[in-house]
């Protein structure tokens, strides 16, 4: 797939490419705060259904093989956190992304050093659980492995609450930053399988709300289409020949 919806790049000598694949939460944010700032890039499908990260091609780009990836020129940088603060400041985008007041920046900082091994970590756990283990177990996951990580999950979003959201309309605030951005393609995640985060939770529900208001209700469904999409996973990835690889490595972990 190239650039969704058939849009028309934007080229010229302050553009940048941007090698994504939109199942991924970091490529979201990534894809979602370029649209939304107007960054001009290039976007470069990198399609993890079918193994092209493990291809020649994508891997002398980045030996890393993840995605996202931004390239600059010659200037290769990988990890979503650091592209959205490369891109934020190479293109001088409105101060609420990423503030210069100091306070301002650590707050949007402190999440998203803190959000990795909680928000990410578990709301990942959950997608790969529900979606992934039973396809290449062809069992579900044991009952109280998933019972732990959604309690984990659970904790996670009770200290978002009280903590970086409070009874603020964003993180930082009244206006949203790259904080938020995170936190919500993180928190999507687990809604791609069916797992409704949001339930029985109507503060986090008036932050997504605003946060998918912010970011332009077309915009937020368009990045999250293919997640949306998830339950068509076994199918692609049987038609693509990655399930078989997928099993391998899996069974390499279990071993």
């Amino acid at each position: 797939m190239g650039l969704p919806d058939g849009q028309t790049l934007q080229l010229d000598t302050m553009t940048v490419e941007l090698f994504l694949d939109l199942h991924s939460q970091p490529c979201r944010a990534v894809y979602l705060f370029a649209k939304k700032a107007d960054i001009p890039f290039e976007y470069k499908k990198v399609d993890l259904t079918s193994g092209q990260q493990y291809g020649e091609e994508f891997g002398q780009i980045s030996m890393v093989r993840k995605v996202p990836v931004l390239k600059d020129g010659d200037f290769i940088l990988t990890e979503s956190i650091a592209i959205l603060m490369y891109l934020a400041d190479k293109f001088s985008t409105a101060d609420h992304w990423y503030p210069a007041e100091p306070q301002k920046r650590a707050r949007v900082n402190e999440y998203l050093s803190w959000q990795h091994k909680a928000i990410r970590e578990s709301g990942s756990k959950i997608f790969w659980f529900r979606a992934m283990v039973p396809l290449l177990t062809g069992a579900p996951v044991d009952q109280e492995k998933m019972d732990s990580v959604v309690e984990d999950l659970t904790s996670s979003l009770t200290i978002f609450e009280d903590k970086f959201l409070q009874k603020r309309p964003f993180i930082t605030g009244q206006e949203i930053s790259l904080a938020d951005l995170v936190a919500i393609v993180e928190l999507m995640q687990p809604v791609g399988t069916g797992f409704d985060v949001f339930e029985g939770r109507p503060l986090l529900s008036e932050w997504r709300d605003r946060v998918k208001k912010e970011l332009g209700e077309s915009l937020f469904d368009e990045a999250h289409h293919t997640l949306m999409n998830a339950h068509t996973l076994p199918q692609v990835l049987k038609d693509s020949g990655m399930l078989e690889l997928l099993k391998s490595r899996w069974k390499k972990i279990l071993n």
